[in-house]
């Protein structure tokens, strides 16, 4: 359920959804099924594996002052858009493309750069997608319905893929396992649009790891079975997109990468463009995230998506503050592979209301991964460019 910030926050159903073996099996079932496709994987209009992907060329860096890490930890968002601000989705300038997608780079010694890119010979107007369409839906409290969360529970699912690959942010938030040594989250858990947060300044991702006391005294139910290992971040990058808007906050950039400064041992998941959703296997999204109304649970769901623009795609997913900077993913078909997998496809946010002819309508809000931004987090990754571009 949606429970973003101030007046709008609304109270979860006070069920408590955990894997039982009967909702394993119902779970593992839907999954089974979420694997098929709405469509025919022959269908010629499965072109998304063949978008082409921008050149993102990094051609000058700024050193820049130290930032203060003065702002305060924001683990929940809550934004608004009218049709201006949804126009302007739709509507990018070139110029305002290299602007947004230029982006600071925060070391552990607290220097900071800033990086300005360019796209050559790109056409803003190939990048377009599917615009926001107003609909008529209920905006009662029961919008988002009964809650649908649940507690992931047992070592054989919460260590194991795609469960292991969801870690915790120090400042409060989650985030993904994106390479052997790569965190995507939101940007709003470091940077609030002005400053960095305080806790950015020794920043740290979390690991779930069984306790080895746990196994020597299985019997004593006061030991905790997962311990949370901590990992120092290297640097963290943030595109100018979510610093600009700071007086403004917007969640179209609303993400960020963090290095470690030690590659991990656990498979990650990978990035992919998001395509038009009518391509996603039973038009779902699915993510997990350490929501805070439920301390030291994995909490994982999945729903339809609603509506999408240019950047973001809307969903009436049940969350909390704590599970922004989930990695959300969807099942794709892979034609030259011949079978579907998992791809994030984009990043949890927060809360939006969405004011357009007269109508108020509100969702929760994660942020889609385009082509541009594809490319510039694979180069965030990779460090080459070329090996993020094609044609």
């Amino acid at each position: 359920m949606s429970d973003f910030g101030g007046s709008h926050k609304r109270a979860v159903c006070c069920r408590t959804s955990i894997f039982t073996m009967n909702q394993l099996q119902i779970l593992a079932i839907i999954l089974y099924f979420a694997k098929q496709s709405s469509f025919s994987a022959t269908d010629p209009n499965v072109t998304w594996h063949r978008h082409g992907i921008p050149m993102f060329f990094p051609h000058e860096t700024l050193k820049l002052d130290k930032p203060r890490f003065s702002a305060k930890a924001m683990p929940d968002l809550t934004t608004h858009c009218n049709e201006e601000c949804l126009w302007k989705e739709a509507h990018p300038t070139l110029e305002d493309l290299k602007e947004n997608l230029s982006y600071e780079t925060v070391y552990t010694n607290g220097t900071r750069t800033l990086t300005i890119v360019d796209f050559p010979d790109l056409d803003p107007n190939t990048l377009l997608v599917k615009q926001y369409a107003p609909r008529r839906l209920r905006r009662k409290r029961q919008i988002f319905g009964v809650d649908g969360r649940f507690d992931i529970s047992g070592n054989q699912f919460l260590l194991h893929f795609p469960f292991s690959t969801t870690v915790k942010i120090s400042t409060g938030c989650t985030g993904v396992l994106v390479s052997d040594r790569h965190v995507l989250t939101a940007a709003h858990c470091i940077h609030d649009g002005k400053d960095y947060v305080k806790g950015a300044k020794k920043l740290k991702v979390g690991f779930l790891q069984e306790n080895p006391k746990a196994q020597k005294l299985a019997k004593s139910s006061k030991v905790p079975k997962l311990l949370t290992r901590w990992s120092r971040v290297k640097r963290t990058q943030v595109p100018k997109g979510w610093i600009r808007s700071q007086n403004d906050l917007s969640m179209d950039y609303d993400y960020a990468l963090l290095e470690l400064k030690r590659p991990h041992d656990r498979p990650h998941m990978e990035i992919t463009v998001l395509p038009t959703t009518d391509q996603v296997a039973g038009n779902r999204i699915h993510f997990s995230g350490f929501d805070s109304d439920r301390p030291g649970k994995l909490v994982y769901r999945f729903c339809r998506i609603i509506n999408e623009t240019p950047h973001l795609i809307y969903q009436h997913c049940d969350a909390q503050p704590g599970s922004s900077g989930s990695g959300v993913y969807a099942k794709l078909w892979l034609p030259e592979k011949q079978h579907w997998e998992r791809k994030i496809i984009g990043i949890f946010s927060g809360h939006q209301w969405v004011d357009l002819h007269g109508m108020q309508q509100d969702y929760n809000v994660a942020v889609r991964i385009t082509p541009l931004k594809y490319a510039q987090i694979c180069y965030w990754i990779k460090g080459i460019y070329s090996d993020c571009h094609s044609h």
